[in-house]
């Protein structure tokens, strides 16, 4: 899962998006698929009628559950309370008692009559609150989106399971309007007609449970267009309400980004065909509000805003994009227990999320430089901004404690520090691994070693990977990992720069419009709930140029009303923002109005910035090229 920053940010500001399942015994006598259908045509109040039917029981009471929480999300969604109108029925067509446990959970009795039941699914993209607070949901790109025009359908939100029949094979129908265009993840087995041609009923086939939620699918007025990178298969899939975007212009930046992705990953197993589903949310009530993506095994769902530039699309595509495209190595190739048998009512988590997400973070930001995307300067402006944002959060905190207790408190507000310190990790075994090999074995490496080790259907150990880790590599770095992973050390990187001859130092460095570096400029007030600018104003050239002080307070952007409930919309705005824009900001400033109406200038401000050491050793040089360059 990749949450993008202004996903957490708002919520940051107001308040201060990977498995299978164990083998039990059937309570089925018979083993035939769990016949299961969504009917998109008989749509009500925006909610679609689901039907299941398990099969014959063997047990006077069953259990059956929606997905409290889904793999890769790390928190609480609670898919059960977007269900209404739960009912179950005998063979003869008689309702039979069901009593709803919890918000995630019904109980059926006299279960050997039980020939099937149905229920209504309501959309969980129309019932987020703003900025993604006010209690647990779905994130968004987990979510599902029941409209006319489009069908996001991330099937845990509409399919659930029978407590013990999570191994057993489904059968699912999905019955749509014949002018719709459809991309599954699943492979269709069959399709039907109906007889006066306007509907199409596709059938697919899931051998587990797993396979269900694993396996997104878009229907509806998409655009699609499909390319191929070495061997796989990709399928982007888009839907911009207002056609600002299309597929087609969105492709040549995805398309080149995957080659340079699977040139990185060499001869790493990948899979044949892999999926990309684009939401762009139009920013209307009832839209996402959460943007970012969530993995899964062939492929990711993404939502962002489609009043985006297409510059600044074209680069969150790059972050959240090839961020998910590497999950096929880890968790999806490399992964715990916790992971591999994943309990969607009651989940335990890893240790390892510094793997699974830093890792992978790390993956997606080196192999822009390692493939010539970006340059030196630009890969040591993306770590530095890890640096710093990583140091505003606990920095102090054991990584394996955080992960292992992700949905709790004090360890649930510090998961977006998987993206930031989590990268680091990766990056310091990284050089670790380079000095201590002459440049021959990188993280890479040694991710390839795990993952021909396991794969997708063994998982490791959880409380063992660390030993097995530095027994397949160096004591340095089961060190390392012991003191700043498990151990709640802060990490300095100055050491590990050292080691590739970079060097930090005080200096004039870039920034955005609405931070310093990792430091936000606005001090949000719980009481007057407004957002003023914080005294780090002053250190942003752009909005110190034209004059803006600590305690302003903005009115409107761009003509747009900013509060605490657009604040979110309007900060994600302005974080994209870029020299030349022309801009207007009306200011309050102690109840007098004052606007900035002016072109963007690059923004600068004060503080560190990574180097190369003009005076390193060759051998320091050449553990930076292997680094860098592979």
């Amino acid at each position: 899962m990749k949450k993008l920053l202004l996903s957490t940010l708002a919520s940051g500001l107001l308040l201060v998006g990977c498995g299978g399942s164990k083998t039990t015994t059937s309570l089925l006598a018979t083993q035939t698929p769990i016949e299961t259908s969504i009917d998109l045509s008989k749509v009500t109040n925006d909610k679609v009628p689901v039907t299941v039917n398990p099969g014959r029981f063997t047990t006077e009471t069953v259990t059956y559950r929606l997905p409290r929480v889904v793999q890769g999300t790390y928190s609480v969604s609670d898919f059960g309370k977007y269900i209404d109108s739960f009912k179950a029925f005998n063979y003869k067509g008689e309702e039979l008692s069901t009593s709803k446990v919890d918000t995630n959970t019904w109980t059926i009795t006299n279960a050997k009559d039980l020939d099937y039941i149905t229920y209504y699914v309501n959309d969980t993209f129309d019932q987020e609150v703003e900025g993604g607070i006010g209690g647990e949901q779905p994130f968004s790109p987990a979510g599902t989106n029941i409209e006319p025009t489009n069908y996001v359908m991330n099937l845990h939100g509409f399919i659930g399971y029978f407590d013990s029949l999570k191994n057993s094979q489904y059968k699912l129908d999905v019955t749509a309007p014949a002018g719709f265009k459809r991309t599954s993840a699943l492979q269709e087995t069959s399709n039907k007609t109906s007889e006066d041609g306007s509907l199409i009923t596709s059938s697919y086939f899931a051998p587990r449970y797993f396979d269900i939620t694993d396996n997104p699918m878009f229907y509806g007025e998409l655009d699609v267009e499909e390319f191929q990178v070495g061997d796989i298969k990709i399928v982007l899939s888009v839907y911009s309400p207002n056609k600002v975007h299309s597929a087609k212009e969105i492709k040549g930046v995805v398309e080149k980004m995957m080659q340079a992705q699977k040139t990185y990953l060499g001869d790493i197993n990948s899979t044949p065909r892999y999926d990309i589903y684009l939401y762009l949310s139009d920013g209307s009530e009832g839209s996402p509000k959460g943007f970012g993506a969530l993995e899964h095994h062939t492929s990711t769902v993404v939502v962002l805003q489609e009043d985006m530039p297409f510059d600044a699309l074209a680069e969150s595509m790059i972050d959240v994009v090839s961020h998910e495209f590497f999950h096929i190595v880890t968790p999806l190739s490399v992964h715990s227990e916790d992971v591999h048998y994943f309990d969607y009512n009651q989940p335990t988590f890893s240790k390892h999320l510094w793997m699974y997400e830093g890792v992978t973070e790390y993956f997606a930001t080196l192999f822009q430089v390692d493939q010539g995307l970006v340059d030196n300067q630009e890969f040591y402006g993306d770590i530095l901004q890890k640096i710093q944002t990583a140091k505003n959060m606990n920095d102090s905190m054991s990584f394996t404690e955080m992960s292992e207790n992700v949905l709790d408190e004090p360890y649930a507000p510090q998961y977006y520090n998987v993206y930031m310190k989590g990268a680091l990790i990766g990056m310091c075994i990284d050089i670790i691994m380079r000095e201590e090999s002459n440049g021959q074995r990188g993280i890479l490496s040694l991710m390839k070693e795990l993952s021909n080790k396991y794969g997708k259907n063994k998982p490791f150990e959880d409380d063992k990977l660390i030993d097995e880790i530095t027994a397949m590599t160096y004591p340095s770095v089961g060190e390392f990992l012991n003191t700043h992973v498990v151990g709640g050390t802060p990490i300095d990187y100055n050491v590990y720069f050292e080691k590739v001859g970079l060097m930090m130092s005080e200096g004039k460095v870039k920034t955005n419009y609405i931070q310093n570096g990792g430091e936000l400029i606005f001090a949000p007030n719980q009481e007057t709930m407004k957002l003023p600018f914080s005294e780090a104003v002053k250190n942003n050239s752009f909005w110190a140029d034209n004059g803006v002080q600590p305690g302003d307070v903005m009115k409107t952007v761009n003509g747009e009303a900013f509060s605490f409930m657009t604040a979110q919309k309007i900060l994600t705005d302005m974080y994209m923002w870029k020299p030349g824009q022309e801009v207007e900001v009306v200011i309050d400033r102690n109840g007098k109005e004052y606007t900035v109406k002016t072109k963007l200038t690059q923004s600068y401000t004060t503080g560190k910035t990574i180097t190369e050491n003009p005076e390193a050793t060759q051998k320091q040089k050449e553990i930076r090229q292997a680094w860098l360059k592979g």
